[in-house]
């Protein structure tokens, strides 16, 4: 064979070698880029439209509990009661114990005369006729303002309501702490940049904006959120910085005010920006190698041609290999093409499930039903769990620092069931029957409600995990049980009938990363953190057992007011 020749081959052969492996492989990485940004950008849109609905809900309740409250005082007492000092004295007390939301307690007559007043401030006597709040209320029946200074040039916002009495109108209005409402937006983060905030319709901030912005300020890019929509609207915008923002915002209010919750777009699609550095990176490291490689085998094939130009039979067994090799580099791509098609395609069915529930739902085109519900409640435990997945490393974190938990007093005869109904139907499909035998009378403990969840349902796993290994699918037992210690704490026993724990595993069970479950079904933090949140919630946890008969355990809580 002639040398041009072998130049011509060996152009030919370099470039199959270089273009048949990376043609396949930027095409795999390319569908896997276009894919990955759009199922991070459903996920992430996703997050934030679950942030937005928990937390209108929670504003919303919070403004509606704080109207019921007052509605119950006037359903409760009469006019002249609440016209007393006394009288209002001691309604106004019961109120602050209920929520210290409440700053002051006003009453007023039809004429909107100030007629008692239980508060910082000398209200009492003051003719408020010509406000427009009083207006609103009595035309309305109740009335919850926006933010404003008023006679005490502070800001603050009120909750009024109405009620007829012996042919006559009167209201109570009551003055809500403006910090404790703005920290319960504020309170919302997501990532780095995330923030909540509302706005009325006017666009004045009614809670502080973390990123800069006080009470009753002009947002400067207000306008584009105040659109008209239903439900939640979901854009990308920038803001006066020019800095772009993914934004999802929501009515409050009866649509005077509107939830909005941002977070800068770099911030949100960071995972995005990594990935796709780590793909040009592969591209540029896997081209490089190709390429590489592809001038190696070239020039060994060619060369490996020159030598045996002289035997035939040697040239066309080599020729055979070369074909082979090349034949079997497109098989190679090729399976790894389609391998990844049907992958891809499953994720995005997955995705897809997501989607068109919601979309369904949403039209009315799924009927409330049974099934319906059980999918729905599997939805927002797989919310929950991973709520759980970032308590648990907080927990674990507390270790080395000390974080305060939300704690609040608990009633166990309602909790413990609602965790209980969690791990029913695991408990249910293996046989195994869960008793509670709580106390007739309520039982309060001083607890953080989540993290006491998250050790509730780590015990109840391991007991099912225990039974299970010792009984199969039949006769499983798990027994619940509450009771007052003599210290006045409150005790919980767990008792289940499974394998039980041998002696030289009972003094290890709360060590760190200490399990005597299989490879791949236990870290061993389980028992250690539910352990520390105990300890740090003032109580203690123990276990006793006996192999083959049981295990129990003892959580000792403190004791809550009813």
């Amino acid at each position: 064979m002639k040398p041009n020749q072998y130049s011509t081959i060996r152009k030919i052969i370099l470039t199959c070698m270089i273009l048949v492996p990376f043609i396949p492989f930027i095409s795999i990485l390319g569908t896997g880029y276009y894919y990955f940004a759009n199922s991070l950008e459903a996920s992430t849109t996703a997050r934030l439209k679950r942030v937005v609905d928990d937390h209108s809900q929670m504003i919303q309740s919070f403004l509606n509990e704080r109207k019921a409250d007052l509605e119950f005082v006037q359903n409760a007492y009469t006019f002249e009661e609440l016209s007393r000092p006394q009288g209002l004295t001691g309604v106004f007390q019961l109120l602050q114990n209920k929520s210290s939301a409440f700053l002051d307690l006003g009453v007023f007559d039809q004429a909107g005369v100030h007629v008692a007043y239980q508060g910082p401030y000398q209200l009492k006597g003051k003719v408020y006729n010509q406000y427009e709040w009083f207006k609103n209320v009595m035309r309305q029946g109740y009335y919850i303002s926006d933010i404003f200074l008023g006679y005490r040039n502070v800001p603050h916002f009120i909750i009024a309501v109405v009620r007829e009495e012996n042919n006559r109108k009167w209201v109570i209005r009551a003055t809500i702490d403006t910090f404790t409402f703005n920290d319960l937006v504020k309170k919302i983060r997501i990532g780095t940049t995330g923030e909540a905030y509302i706005l009325n319709a006017e666009g004045l901030l009614q809670t502080e904006r973390r990123s800069g912005g006080s009470l009753m300020e002009q947002d400067a890019h207000y306008r584009p959120h105040l659109v008209y929509h239903e439900d939640m609207r979901v854009f990308i915008d920038t803001d006066e910085r020019k800095r772009e923002f993914l934004y999802v915002t929501t009515w409050l209010k009866n649509r005077q005010w509107q939830l909005v919750v941002r977070q800068e777009k770099a911030d949100a699609f960071k995972a995005l920006r990594t990935a796709t550095y780590l793909i040009v990176i592969i591209s540029v490291v896997g081209g490089v190698l190709i390429i590489g490689v592809a001038f190696f085998l070239t020039e060994r094939i060619v060369r490996r041609m020159e030598q045996m130009d002289a035997e035939k039979d040697s040239l066309s067994e080599q020729l055979i290999r070369a074909s082979r090799l090349a034949e079997l580099g497109e098989m190679a791509a090729g399976f790894a093409h389609e391998i990844n098609n049907p992958l891809q395609i499953i994720k995005n069915e997955q995705t897809l499930i997501e989607m068109l529930m919601a979309e369904i739902k949403q039209k009315g085109e799924l009927k409330d039903s049974e099934n319906l519900a059980d999918i729905e409640d599997s939805i927002k435990q797989i919310n929950l769990q991973i709520s759980r997945c970032a308590e648990i490393t907080q927990s674990i974190l507390k270790f080395g620092r000390k974080t305060e938990a939300a704690r609040q007093d608990i009633e166990l005869n309602s909790f413990i069931p609602e965790v209980i109904a969690m791990v029913s139907k695991k408990a249910s499909v293996n046989g195994i029957t869960v008793t509670q035998q709580l106390q007739d009378h309520p039982l309060y403990v001083h607890a953080d409600p989540s993290q006491l969840q998250q050790v509730f349902l780590n015990l109840f796993n391991n007991a099912i995990d225990a039974v299970i290994e010792r009984h199969g699918g039949s006769g499983g037992q798990i027994l619940i049980e509450s009771a007052v210690a003599t210290d006045g704490n409150i005790n919980i026993h767990v008792r289940d009938n499974g394998c039980g724990i041998t002696p030289e595993n009972l003094n290890k069970i709360f060590s760190p990363f200490f399990t005597t479950k299989p490879v791949g079904k236990g870290t061993g933090l389980g028992l250690s953190v539910c352990y520390g949140i105990i300890n740090n919630m003032g109580g203690s946890m123990r276990v006793s057992s006996d192999p083959g008969s049981g295990t129990t355990f003892t959580l000792d809580l403190p004791a809550g007011k009813p």
